[in-house]
């Protein structure tokens, strides 16, 4: 007989990632399964320091996607969940309705598509003619719109912060993963940056940005690499111009959702984002640059494919990343009233986009299961407003692998 030794871990389930997802999981955990030990790993100095705390704090109704998709029913639902939880914790937030402004007649047929999605979808909407958008928003102006009642805001840092509190799980901050070790009979073993081994039966990958590398530190292949696309914000120095939430209408082949009007929970009216490749996966303005990782993205065949098919949206991007004036002409689309100097730069956001090898933009949300592990591979927006419901579904596959050891 060979004998095993026992092994001392540290927890049940070990979390790569102090975002909200990785958070919404490990409050997931602890309610379906009390006394089970979870820690988190988290290399910054507190949470929701990247995607979370770096967006326009919008919960998402659920309209643009997909009926059927988990970002269909995972935003749906996140969102009258989200705004519970903000009710029950006191944190700050608002449901204030958005509209979704055609300023082109070329956009009609898309706007009425979003109708009728939305309305598959379970959310009520209002359609309104150009004379009817002065009701909602009296500087905007279009040829159509749409209202969406359920949309709000909210600050999804303190959502995070609680997140956490609640679960109690502990957060071990300063702890960046650099080594994995994997063995399917008998768990992993993180080490940090610092020297530490935590030991886990479990892992759970919501890295966001690096989810790609840390499944690769764990032996597996996740066949998808992330792209970071930056998306630039300015602050309205005219916040009254903008009463609550207003949108373009998207172009359904990306999953970004163009430059729009957003007025916070503070009351301040942030303008962005626009959406242009990173050179760092932290490219938080142009002159970050990491050359590992920009080698790194440009070895991945898929992003050669992808700048082939849609270079020309690029193009128009990289334009209003450089030109203040081409980022006001895309403003005034909607807001005639907007002047460049009412413009204030402000922080910008990196977007963890998960591309495939032929070139393929990943438009779901992609969780995968290997051996002792749970890989949540593409979790951008709509994140925030689906953390609870991802976080149940991450825990639910998660709890079954401790199940199984």
């Amino acid at each position: 007989m060979v004998h095993v030794p026992k092994i001392d871990y540290d927890c049940d389930v070990l979390v790569v990632g102090g975002g909200i997802v990785g958070l919404a999981t490990a409050y997931a955990i602890t309610r379906a399964a009390p006394g089970t030990r979870v820690t988190v790993l988290e290399k910054e100095p507190g949470v929701a320091r990247h995607q979370t705390g770096r967006n326009s704090g919008v919960i998402h109704s659920g309209i643009y996607y997909r009926p059927g998709t988990l970002k269909a029913r995972y935003a749906v639902r996140g969102a009258a969940e989200m705004t519970k939880f903000c009710a029950e914790y006191g944190i700050a937030h608002a449901v204030t309705g958005k509209l979704i402004v055609a300023t082109e007649r070329s956009e009609l047929p898309r706007l009425h598509g979003l109708v009728q999605r939305g309305r598959e979808n379970g959310i009520t909407v209002r359609e309104l003619g150009a004379a009817q958008i002065a009701e909602y928003e009296p500087e905007v102006q279009g040829l159509a719109a749409i209202h969406v009642r359920t949309t709000g805001v909210c600050d999804y840092t303190a959502v995070a912060q609680q997140l956490g509190e609640a679960s109690g799980a502990e957060i071990r901050y300063g702890a960046r993963v650099v080594r994995i070790d994997r063995r399917p009979e008998r768990g992993v073993a993180v080490l940090t940056a610092r020297g530490d081994v935590v030991r886990g039966r479990v892992l759970v990958n919501c890295a966001g940005l690096y989810c790609d590398e840390i499944a690769r530190l764990t032996g597996d292949e996740p066949e998808v690499r992330i792209v970071p696309f930056r998306g630039e914000y300015y602050e309205l120095a005219r916040p009254e111009l903008v009463r609550g939430l207003v949108y373009p209408v998207p172009d359904p082949a990306f999953p970004f959702l163009g430059v729009h009007l957003t007025r916070g929970i503070d009351g301040g009216v942030h303008v962005g984002p626009n959406a242009v490749p990173a050179l760092a996966r932290e490219g938080y303005g142009w002159g970050v640059v990491s050359p590992r990782e920009a080698v790194a993205t440009a070895a991945w065949p898929g992003v050669w494919r992808m700048g082939r098919r849609h270079w020309r949206y690029g193009l128009g991007e990289l334009r209003r990343s450089v030109s203040k004036g081409a980022f006001v002409d895309a403003v005034r689309r909607m807001l005639p009233a907007v002047e460049e100097n009412d413009l204030v730069p402000t922080t910008a956001g990196v977007r963890a986009q998960a591309v495939l090898r032929d070139g393929g933009l990943v438009d779901d949300f992609l969780i995968r299961e290997d051996p002792r592990t749970v890989h949540v591979l593409n979790a951008p927006s709509p994140a925030a407003t689906a953390s609870l419901p991802i976080g149940r579904e991450v825990a639910r596959r998660a709890l079954g692998a401790l199940a199984d050891t």
